[in-house]
């Protein structure tokens, strides 16, 4: 027997004017193909965007009438005997960046580093240095290109890696009275929003593209980047992409505003 979801999927599959359908149903699967982990909540805001105006439940509907329903794996239950850490709540721009490496390789099978830092609290994409011989000198270089441009962070929590341990990255901090705030062993859980735009970055980026050469994948990557910052909806800024809840910010925390920009303290992205 039916199920009265089917059903109700087939009457929306069915209704209305044939052509705005069609583009509605356009619209999602554009977005799926080009972004490949977009769901309904995400394609509905994009839409809405290009001024179309059916709501999420029409949608929901015609996504899954398509085909496009991803599927959400059942989170484990397993609990730590440890207590954890209480999280840190980012109330301001550069008062927390993050930093982390992410390994891919180009089609001749040479290795890739990609060098990501983002703004704890805009979820800005600050930088994404991509080289095949990344070291703590690299690291410095970048961290001055950035401050230049956003300003200087008060802490950057990173891991253990040789690059962030090293001596010119202890300098560099010392120099511009920046903590660095470094991980536990073996708990990337402390570094969280990094480690999760690095999985949005394999997933809609890294796993979508052969790199023919360093210079094609300094160039897909840098154009992931951009559409990541200007086009892509946050779901933990209120749908905002990084770039205009940053800008928000900035012009609040310029006119010395009491309130800021109310933001969730999800590591998703």
């Amino acid at each position: 027997m039916p199920q009265a979801g089917d059903q109700r999927i087939r009457s929306y599959a069915g209704c209305g004017n044939s052509r705005k359908r069609k583009r509605l149903v356009g619209i999602a699967c554009t977005h799926q193909r080009d972004c490949g982990h977009y769901g309904y909540h995400r394609v509905h805001v994009m839409q809405q965007r290009e001024s179309w105006k059916d709501n999420h439940k029409r949608v929901y509907h015609l996504y899954r009438a398509e085909g496009l329903s991803l599927r959400h794996k059942r989170p484990k239950c397993n609990k730590s005997a440890r207590l954890r850490q209480p999280k840190s709540i980012v109330m301001g721009i550069n008062e927390i960046w993050s930093m982390d490496f992410v390994s891919d390789a180009l089609l001749d099978g040479q290795r890739l580093r990609a060098l990501t830092v983002v703004d704890n609290y805009t979820r800005e994409s600050l930088a994404i240095e991509v080289g095949q011989s990344l070291k703590g000198k690299d690291v410095v270089r970048v961290l001055d290109a950035v401050v230049a441009q956003h300003g200087t962070p008060q802490t950057i929590k990173v891991d253990n890696g040789t690059e962030f341990i090293s001596k010119a990255m202890d300098r560099w901090a010392y120099e511009h009275g920046v903590e660095l705030d470094f991980s536990r062993p073996g708990t990337p859980t402390d570094n969280a929003k990094v480690e999760s735009f690095n999985g949005r970055f394999r997933q809609e980026c890294l796993n979508e593209h052969w790199f023919l050469s360093l210079e094609d994948a300094q160039s897909k990557i840098a154009d992931w980047r951009r559409h990541y910052n200007e086009s892509r909806p946050h779901s933990a800024l209120q749908w905002a992409t990084p770039d205009e809840f940053a800008r928000q910010a900035r012009k609040s925390a310029s006119m010395d505003d009491s309130t800021t920009p109310e933001i969730s303290t999800s590591g998703r992205y």
